[in-house]
């Protein structure tokens, strides 16, 4: 606890709650008073209390006012002041009991319940030295107040170096209001910055509900923000546990090198592992801007050493041409299972590598990228290494509305490069027309289009050609009708809407079983992907087809138009037997039904659906539902089910909820109903204080198949010092597990 004098902190918070108005009132003074062309003679006087003391003419004229019950003095030299003495110049307010203003040295020595305001901030004492036009000066005894970041405190004494540099001897920090402060900082030395907007405390002991919870020897300085910028110094010790690793502690150092560079070094201790060497530097610029984060440990268990390394640029070379880059790199494939805290980073098995040149013109733009990857390999479910692209060339140009026409040209040329699969280069060629016809109440766009594609290829196999061409045309029609109608539904009149709509897409067959296959695999099934041209993705297969996709949305919409409600029901019908597959599969004479609704229940809940229908056996391909309930800011329940035949049958329930005054807890539940198993879970809670914040969070998650990565994490924040935490940051683990969490603190 503060060794606070009652007196003097009601002193201070009522001095800045009046600071505004005491500001008003020494301006309105100061426009009032008339100047005196009489002496002061050296005997005491019972006089006016508003006194005007100029600068010299060839001084930028610095006014100070001046009020007192009593004055006397010696004229030009020395003014002695006696009983509710006030001194306002500029944004500097004084008041004491008695005061001495030597004129010469523009100093002030104050006595007896003395009160400071500049900018905003406040200081009381027991006795106060201060030279107006510097700033420089020092109070006794003094308990002060920060207006920018509501810090406060007493010391023994304040020394003023300047207007915005101050020492504190033997003195407490906090950002609590009251006697009895929830966390103080007592340091024997802090030096305050306003300028730099930095604290920093030597040989100091941070105190929690009474308890000393951290402390810094006197060789080492701690530093804090006095608002929340960012500023260099060593940043709270981070502690963690994990299975994988054991006991974890972190010290990392934080280097504000500008405005946009920065620069952290976090070293940390793995107890199982060994010490982890993890540096991060970010910058950015009017044309440029990036981060890299790299990270090494000698591993103890392995007796390897390990690293991952980042690495994003983007540079603007002119206004329109741009160079970037996204590296990134592990040591070996367990890397992210064994050293991660987070299914993020965990879940990325596919590295990418890629460096690229973008131009942006008026109607075209053009690429050049070459694009690699590493596969951090699961051996219980392996993936294939992915073709690698050195280089790929893009262009495309386009325009709408040419003469009535839209036209676009879409060309490439790649290299594809494999260490066991069939390499080669491609080029493609892909110009498209239309004539779109379209009203309020309808539109019909019929399109043509052309596929080019030619292949050269580097290592064909036995009694395959090393050349191949292949051209397909395409006639497409898209079309619609928009119906409306007045309606009523929950109570509100609202809009109804019945949209038809009809795609018909006719392409010839083309023999493509000898073509290889760099990119190209079966598109996604969903309402975005049956009204386009082409079942596959990439360009090694363009599909035959002579089919019309038939699909109705609904809509209620209110009158301030917001949607309400949306229905949409969707299936695609084949005229002919496709050829063109990838399994040597044809396909049915009509797809999957899909049907999809999302609504607006009331302005706290919120549902949405979505199902794939088998036509064969009628039974449920894929299938998603999603219900949000947030009846109020940091009041959240999400409920989702996943469904995928064979593949994934998962529910999920997560959320954010007060429990009592001040206390939230926080969950998540991803639990394999096809596995009956947990494949995710995170339970925590949150308490948030006037000026602090608790948090705890445990977190399970998978990171193979067959192994899962547990830990859990303890964070105590505190307004305008720092955060200390035990493990990785919970805030950050929050946000990306539970949709819609919001920081309570």
């Amino acid at each position: 606890m503060f060794p606070a004098s009652p007196a003097f902190a009601k002193t201070v918070i009522a001095v800045c709650l009046l600071s505004a108005f005491s500001s008003a009132q020494a301006q309105e003074a100061a426009s009032q008073q008339v100047a005196s062309d009489k002496t002061v003679d050296k005997l005491a006087l019972k006089v006016e209390p508003k006194l005007e003391l100029k600068k010299s003419s060839s001084q930028p004229i610095n006014t100070t006012v001046i009020k007192a019950e009593h004055v006397s003095g010696q004229p030009d030299r020395v003014i002695h002041l006696d009983h509710q003495v006030e001194v306002t110049r500029g944004n500097l307010n004084f008041s004491a009991d008695k005061a001495t203003y030597l004129q010469v040295e523009d100093q002030l020595d104050a006595t007896g319940k003395v009160k400071l305001q500049r900018n905003g901030d406040c200081y009381s004492g027991d006795l106060m030295r201060f030279i107006l036009e510097t700033g420089a000066g020092y109070v006794q005894n003094p308990s002060y107040f920060f207006a920018k970041n509501n810090g406060q405190g007493r010391a023994d004494k304040i020394e003023f170096e300047s207007e915005e540099k101050a020492k504190i001897t033997n003195g407490t920090y906090s950002t609590c209001e009251g006697l009895d402060p929830d966390w103080y900082l007592r340091a024997d030395t802090m030096s305050l910055d306003t300028g730099l907007d930095t604290g920093i405390a030597g040989k100091s002991v941070l105190y929690f509900k009474g308890v000393p919870i951290m402390g810094t020897p006197s060789w080492l300085n701690f530093s804090f923000p006095l608002s929340g910028a960012r500023h260099s110094g060593l940043l709270p010790p981070t502690i963690g546990h994990s299975n994988k690793g054991g006991v974890e502690f972190g010290m990392p150092y934080y280097f504000n090198i500008a405005p946009n560079r920065d620069f952290t070094l976090h070293p940390k201790l793995i107890a199982r592992r060994g010490l982890q060497l993890g540096m991060e530097g970010r910058y950015l610029g009017e044309t440029y801007a990036g981060e890299t984060a790299v990270e090494v440990v000698r591993d103890k268990l392995t007796e390897t050493t390990r690293y991952a390394g980042a690495s994003v640029h983007k540079q603007n070379l002119t206004p329109a041409l741009v160079f970037s880059w996204n590296m990134n790199k592990a040591s070996d494939n367990d890397y992210p299972a064994d050293f991660s805290n987070s299914t993020t980073k965990t879940a990325q098995r596919l590295l990418v590598r890629d460096i690229g040149l973008d131009y942006y013109g008026s109607i075209w733009n053009a690429s050049l990228r070459s694009t690699s990857y590493q596969v951090l390999q699961d051996v219980t479910a392996p993936i294939t290494l992915p073709y690698e692209r050195l280089p790929q060339l893009s262009f495309r140009a386009g325009q709408s509305d040419v003469l009535g026409l839209d036209w676009s040209v879409d060309a490439s040329m790649t290299r594809f490069w494999h260490p066991t699969l069939t390499r080669g280069q491609r080029a493609v060629i892909n110009p498209q027309l239309s004539l779109p016809f379209i009203q309020p109440a309808y539109f019909v766009v019929p399109k043509v289009s052309f596929h080019a594609t030619s292949y050269q290829i580097d290592n064909p196999m036995a009694g395959q050609p090393d050349r191949l061409q292949r051209t397909v045309p395409s006639f497409s029609v898209d079309s619609g009708l928009i119906f409306e109608r007045s309606a009523k539904l929950l109570g509100n009149k609202m809009t109804q809407t019945l949209e038809p709509r009809l795609f018909y897409v006719n392409t010839p067959f083309r023999d493509q079983k000898n073509y290889p296959l760099f990119d190209t695999a079966l598109a996604d099934f969903n309402f975005a992907q049956i009204f386009s041209e082409n079942r596959f993705t990439g360009h090694d297969r363009i599909g035959d087809s002579n089919q019309v996709t038939a699909a109705v949305v609904s809509r209620f919409i209110e009158d301030n138009g917001v949607e309400r409600f949306k229905f949409a029901l969707g299936q695609r019908f084949y005229f002919n037997t496709q050829k063109v597959s990838l399994d040597g599969i044809s396909s049915p004479s009509r797809s999957d039904l899909l049907l999809a609704g999302t609504g607006q229940v009331s302005d706290t809940l919120n549902v949405e659906a979505a199902l794939q229908v088998s036509q064969s056996d009628r039974q449920s391909v894929r299938s998603n539902y999603a219900v949000r309930w947030q009846p109020a800011p940091k009041k959240i329940l999400n409920l989702q089910y996943q469904f995928q035949r064979e593949v994934l049958k998962q529910l999920e329930l997560s959320g954010q909820w007060p429990v009592a005054q001040r206390w939230y807890v926080v969950g998540k539940s991803n639990y394999s109903l096809q596995n009956s198993k947990m494949v995710e879970g995170l339970a925590g809670f949150e308490y948030r204080a006037d000026c602090w914040a608790l948090r705890f969070v445990a977190h399970r998650f998978a990171t193979t198949n067959l192994s899962n990565n547990s830990g859990f994490s303890i964070q105590l924040e505190l307004n305008g010092l720092a955060r200390i935490g035990f493990g990785s940051n919970p805030v950050e683990t929050l946000k990306k597990n539970i949709s819609g969490y919001q920081a309570t603190n």
